[in-house]
């Protein structure tokens, strides 16, 4: 079993495909033939998702879908000290979930040819955000 905590540098607002940090983060997955890696975000105005990994206004699309359904500057909004965008931050975190998992197959993580581990952003101003990075499998 392996297990590092990742700081990721702070991004905009918006979907951040992460794959690639993630994979340098654990180079012991590489002696797993079969196995598990789960990625957790220790945040509630964040998230993270699996999704195309190659067009990059997929994640565009990301964006203006959740800010469609999720609108700032809601006056029912009890939660509002942080800032417009911190209760739609939390709603959509809520949707899109605090981790993801993936299998591991000889030495590599099973995602698809066109998949993707995204860094959902929900902040106009996150900051450095948290993940915790496990591997497990024979």
């Amino acid at each position: 079993m392996f297990q590092e905590i990742i700081a990721l540098k702070e991004k905009r607002r918006g979907f951040h495909l992460i794959t690639r940090e993630i994979i340098q983060a654990m180079p012991g997955i590489n002696e797993i033939k079969m196995g598990m890696l789960q990625v957790f975000i220790q945040h509630t105005s964040a998230s993270l998702t699996i999704n195309e990994n190659a067009d990059p206004t997929v994640r565009e699309d990301f964006e203006m879908f959740f800010n469609k359904t999720v609108k700032e500057n809601d006056t029912d909004y009890q939660h509002d000290y942080e800032g417009s965008d911190d209760m739609p931050a939390h709603l959509k975190a809520s949707l899109l979930g605090s981790s993801v998992i993936i299998p591991i197959q000889n030495g590599r993580l099973a995602l698809g040819t066109w998949q993707g581990i995204y860094l959902c952003e929900h902040r106009d101003f996150g900051g450095s955000r948290s993940i915790v990075v496990s591997a497990w499998g024979i």
